[in-house]
């Protein structure tokens, strides 16, 4: 909500959100890297992890696939060109931020720590993503209130996942734990690949990769505190 209301305040000049997506993609190859993959094979080993790979990067590709053929005009266009990220980030935050926030409520239940390095990561690696996609979106003309209720309804779904994940945390398995943390991984690798990164580059220039190298770096330490 953070990210989606500051895009909102005022027009951000392209370059501006480009550096900003590159930044976040950096963050976001730290988190698929260090907290999803990572701490995934640990869980329910590589086996787990590489099924939820799949589905997950399945999943996002079929979803905005959807959201493509559904879009009309010239938002339409933008979206088969891959210059259009509004709607891809959201459905990666969102196909992100469940399974993430499930294994937050599974490790919370456990009674496992979270510490202020962990929360400092997925602010980090989650708000470029609002702040692109609510830009994104303003920009091919969306009502400001549309994109309000879009995130908003990202944010309570993700905080409803924490929930279900406490719930069910006595019944689940180590080998689901996996398969969930690579279904996050799965979708948001697709997501990069396939609107962060090449809008990120597309706005902001040959810097791009040197932002999304800070936004790694930046990540990966404050994971480190956790």
């Amino acid at each position: 909500m953070v990210g989606a209301l500051a895009a909102l305040v005022r027009p951000w000049p392209p370059r501006a959100v480009g550096l900003v997506l590159g930044f976040g993609a950096g963050a976001l190859i730290s988190a698929v890297s260090f907290e999803l993959a990572a701490e995934g094979v640990d869980a329910g080993g590589t086996d787990a992890v590489a099924v939820g790979l799949a589905l997950g990067a399945l999943t996002f590709y079929a979803a905005d696939g959807l959201l493509a053929r559904l879009g009309t005009g010239r938002a339409r266009e933008r979206r088969s060109q891959g210059s259009g990220p509004g709607p891809a980030l959201a459905l990666g935050a969102f196909l992100d931020g469940i399974p993430e926030q499930l294994v937050l409520g599974l490790g919370i239940a456990a009674g496992g720590d979270v510490s202020i390095g962990l929360l400092a990561a997925i602010f980090v690696s989650n708000l470029p993503e609002a702040i692109g996609s609510a830009g994104a979106m303003r920009a091919s003309g969306e009502r400001a209130i549309a994109i309000v209720r879009l995130w908003g309804g990202v944010a309570v779904a993700c905080a409803l996942a924490s929930v279900v994940g406490y719930a069910v945390a006595d019944s689940a398995s180590g080998n689901l734990v996996g398969a969930v943390d690579g279904f996050a991984a799965g979708a948001l690798l697709v997501m990069l690949v396939d609107a962060m990164i090449p809008e990120a580059v597309e706005r902001s220039g040959r810097v791009a990769g040197l932002v999304t190298t800070l936004g790694f770096a930046v990540a990966a330490g404050l994971s480190a505190l956790s």
